[in-house]
């Protein structure tokens, strides 16, 4: 049983500190010069085999010699058995390879699409986004009575014609899982049609992109279909499989899709079906492809439509480019049709339909840049530069050029155009006003000029010769298109001289009638380049029209967006503290704009990135000795960003740190002018503390400021501090919101007094308060505080109050603060003082054992032996076992561990064993006598 009694049980033991400490420290082991140092390389003995040989032959040679070498470099450099067997078949792979390849090469002189070339799937969205409209389309099919009825189809919007669209692709996959092979193809024909369509133009170009979806989609289920035929013993065929490699049924079965597809009526569904089952004609043939493609090419010239055809190119050279990108001459040819249809676009039939659609010509001629793009592109991929050469002269001599020139200037390299900048501005200054516009053929110029330097002595010239353009231009839309891509060009290579005459343009085009607020993506962009290319933010805000440009974001979340932005690159690429009036009053301005953001529908992600952000900017703030000017800095910053809490714990921890600053640079000095500033500094976590709404950033905010006011020798403020984390903790919640998940609040209450207690041992009683006030105040608050039933926290706090409490009681404490006299200074191990300590262990010990006692029910024996193992290392670790009722109480929570089986065996053998050792020690030679009263019990 566990007798009390009413004898005082508080002993703690007297420690000798330096002696511990002493015993603790690792043996000092001598090394002689030349010995092994951790830091000095290996030697190992290499040993280098000559000879592999099968296991057990002693044939094999080998040689040795010391050298300094990476004991792990034999891994690295593939010595080890599976690095030898992955080069062995590495050698034996690229071989056979390098023999394939050579032949294929000898073969056909095929070209690899590589990851250089920007496939179509990149360039389909960008279509879908740019070619819209707001006219109702239609589709009007025979067949799609299936899929609703035709005034359904009739007067759809936009929206709606690519959901029938998909639905239209969803149906011929299940058509063909289905093995409806026949509707799969009407299917594909009947979308087919839809191509020859251009009553709504100024759609055209997306159509395509969603029409040719199906068609790849039909492609390449044919394709596997007839694959899959292949199938026999051997497995499925390689990628490089030849005709003779595919049975006669897949054979049979390809030529009769290619006759079914023959006997469609109509050219442009004939073209595009069998163009979408071109790679089909491998199983037939090997010329196959090189067979149809001129054909196709050829069957092209019979569109009347200029539009149309145009696009039917383009399929056919994206088909082409993925099946035999090899063959070069059918691109070229499509290319140089089109050249021979250009004059087709300003021809009669095509006027008179852009009047009865009320469409323009630069409109028109913009409708058929993806096409001609994608057909260029083509062509320049990995083509030689005569080439390229011969193609910028062919567009020459066509009379009004623009189209072709900014589709070359958009699919050829940027390497290419940027070299010939100058020769590019003269053939856009020949272009005809009226047709393309000359403002989209600068900006494809900028486009380039963002990736690839033009010549040095061109560079001025070319910014003037564009910039000439731009700034002429009415419609801020097309302005600030044009603007967006030369800005990196100006940054790229020019001053902030340059940079600020340009902002200063944009302002001046982008203000009248609000022009911004339809340009906010266009302006951000602008921003973000400037900002990529000015790391350097005194340069960047000392650009007289940054600032004035930002006000131009009176959208709130865009101006935010933009704030954000320049705080981020801000923290990125500033290296070193600034204290520079120009970039902290930027900076202070930008802070303030995001943190008057937050409102009660903020989201808290949201704050706590804006908060990060605001703190960043405030760590980069020094005035390095101008402590005073530091300070105000922190009260202005304080007033500023009031709503976000982050960043008032940063600031306190930023004042503790300045007050700590102070201290160490005055040494000691402690002037009536340091003293004032430090209480300044005290006063003002003083005041922001209780602004916060988190309770464990008050409480540890109180400790520390509290530790800082003490290191200051501010003990009155110090205590002020201490009080108020004392008097704050009644006001712990049981549950608090950790990164929005609900915790108990317990353990983080644990962790605050534990360190709490490491502060009062070194806090010197007030003179007026009485003997450790604040210990008293502290156990009060404890004992009040309402604890969960199923914890033993409240135990664990009193364990650590015991700790405390025998250090307290040590004639030299084993830490002090500088200058500041500690308790056992004052009291200089005074009776009285000694007493009032021993009178609150006997009070924590009470407490501690009548918690042990309520835990003796069956659910709670568990913690009853865990928490008494606890309080007995406890007592083991710093009570006088000399004394014989503490002997005896630890004995008996020893036996009380075990009591019920529920102590671990490994735990208890490796405690007693401690004490044997340590009983070894002279002055701990009374533990021999404990010892022999620790039995281990079985739990058998």
């Amino acid at each position: 049983s566990n007798k009390t009694g009413k004898e005082n049980w508080a002993h703690p033991r007297s420690r000798n500190y330096t002696s511990e400490f002493e015993s603790c420290r690792l043996e000092a082991v001598p090394v002689e010069f030349g010995d092994y140092h951790p830091l000095k390389p290996i030697t190992v003995t290499e040993s280098k085999t000559k000879k592999m040989v099968r296991k057990g032959s002693t044939s094999s040679t080998s040689s040795s010699s010391s050298s300094m070498i990476d004991p792990l470099s034999s891994v690295l450099d593939g010595t080890d058995p599976l690095s030898l067997f992955a080069a062995t078949a590495d050698s034996v792979t690229t071989a056979a390879n390098t023999d394939s390849t050579r032949k294929k090469r000898d073969k056909d002189d095929s070209l690899v699409v590589g990851s250089d070339f920007e496939p179509w799937s990149s360039k389909r969205g960008e279509i879908l986004a740019r070619y819209t409209t707001t006219e109702k389309l239609s589709i009007v099919s025979a067949l799609l009575n299936d899929f609703g009825s035709q005034k359904e189809l009739l007067n759809l919007t936009q929206q709606d014609y690519m959901h029938r669209i998909e639905d239209l692709n969803q149906s011929l996959k299940d058509a063909w899982a289905s093995d409806q092979k026949v509707k799969a193809l009407k299917i594909v024909i009947q979308c087919s049609k839809l191509l020859s369509d251009t009553t709504v133009i100024q759609f055209y170009p997306s159509k395509f992109v969603l029409i040719t979806d199906i068609l790849d989609t039909f492609g390449k289920l044919v394709y596997e279909r007839i694959l899959s035929m292949c199938l026999d013993n051997r497995g499925s065929l390689p990628d490089n499989f030849t005709p003779e490699s595919v049975n006669d049924t897949a054979k049979e079965t390809c030529l009769n899709w290619f006759f079914k597809i023959a006997s469609i009526r109509e050219l442009i569904p004939r073209f595009y079906v069998e163009a979408a089952i071109l790679k089909c004609n491998k199983f037939l043939s090997q010329t196959g492809i090189s067979e149809c493609l001129p054909r196709l090419t050829a069957m092209i010239r019979g569109i009347g439509d200029p539009l149309v055809a145009v696009y039917a190119r383009a399929y056919l050279c994206r088909v082409g480019m993925e099946v035999a990108p090899h063959l070069k001459e059918s691109l070229n040819k499509n290319f140089f049709d089109f050249l021979l249809t250009f004059k087709q676009m300003h021809g009669d039939t095509v006027q008179n339909q852009l009047v009865v659609q009320c469409v323009e010509i630069p409109l028109y001629l913009t409708l058929y840049s993806p096409a001609i793009d994608w057909i260029l592109q083509c062509i320049a991929y990995r083509a030689p530069e005569i080439l390229l050469t011969e193609m910028m002269e062919r567009c020459k001599k066509l009379g009004n050029n623009a189209l072709l020139l900014n589709s070359v200037m958009s699919a050829f390299r940027a390497e290419f155009i940027a070299a010939r900048s100058m020769d590019f501005i003269g053939m856009i200054k020949e272009c005809d006003e009226s047709g393309f516009p000359k403002h989209l053929l600068f900006r494809s110029l900028g486009l380039n000029l963002a990736m690839a330097d033009p010549p040095e002595c061109d560079r001025l010239q070319i910014l003037n010769e564009a910039w000439k353009v731009i700034t002429k231009l009415k419609n801020p839309q097309d302005y600030i298109n044009c603007a967006d891509v030369w800005v990196e060009y100006t940054c790229r290579h020019f001053t902030k001289r340059e940079v600020n005459t340009v902002l200063a343009d944009v302002i001046k085009h982008m203000t009248p009638d609000r022009a911004f607020e339809d340009a906010y993506p266009q302006l951000q962009s602008i921003i973000q380049k400037i900002i990529t290319y000015f790391h350097d933010f005194s340069v960047l805000f000392s650009v007289e029209k940054f600032l004035p440009f930002l006000d131009m974001f009176q959208k709130e979340s865009v101006r935010v967006e933009v704030c954000k932005c320049i705080m981020e690159a801000f923290i990125k690429h500033q290296q070193d503290a600034t204290k520079d009036p120009v970039i902290l009053n930027a900076l202070l301005h930008v802070c303030k704009t995001m943190h008057d953001s937050v409102n009660a529908l903020t989201l808290e992600d949201e704050k706590r990135m804006l908060a990060s952000l605001i703190n960043g900017f405030i760590k980069m703030v020094s005035f390095g000795r101008d402590f005073e000017q530091q300070l105000s800095f922190y009260v202005e910053a304080r007033s500023m960003f009031c709503n976000l809490e982050p960043v008032l714990v940063q600031l306190v921890h930023s004042v503790n740190q300045l007050a700590m600053e102070t201290r160490k640079v005055m040494k000691g000095n402690h002037s009536r002018k340091t003293a004032a500033f430090v209480r300044a500094c005290v006063a003002f976590c003083f005041i922001t503390i209780p602004s916060l709404t988190s309770i464990f950033a008050r409480l540890n905010l109180y400790l520390n400021s509290g530790q800082v006011a003490l290191a200051n020798q501010c003990l009155s403020q110090a205590d002020a501090f201490f009080k108020a984390a004392v008097s704050l903790v009644p006001e712990v919640p049981k549950m608090i919101n950790i990164d929005g998940k609900m915790r108990p609040s317990e353990p983080f209450l644990l962790e605050f007094f534990c360190n709490f207690f490491s502060t009062l041992l070194i806090v010197p009683d007030h003179p007026e308060q009485g003997v450790l006030f604040l210990v008293r105040g502290l156990l009060n608050v404890i004992q009040d505080y309402t604890w969960e039933d199923n914890s033993d926290d409240k135990v664990r706090i009193y364990t650590n109050v015991l700790h405390l409490l025998s250090a307290m009681t040590q004639e030299t404490y084993i830490y002090h603060i500088d200058k500041v006299d500690s308790n056992d200074t004052l009291y200089g191990g005074d009776s009285k003082f000694l007493t009032e300590i021993n009178k609150l262990c006997e009070a924590v010990i009470a407490q501690i054992l009548d918690h042990l006692k309520t835990l003796g029910l069956e659910e709670t024996l568990k913690r009853q032996s865990q928490l008494a193992l606890y309080f007995f290392n406890s007592i083991l670790a710093h009570g006088d076992l000399r004394n014989n009722r503490l002997n005896q109480l630890s004995v008996n929570l020893w036996n009380l561990a075990q009591k019920h089986g529920f102590a671990d065996t490994k735990t208890m053998v490796k405690t007693l064993e401690y004490i044997k050792r340590q009983s070894k020690q002279p002055e701990m030679s009374h533990l021999t006598e404990l010892a022999l009263r620790l039995p281990l019990q079985s739990r058998t």
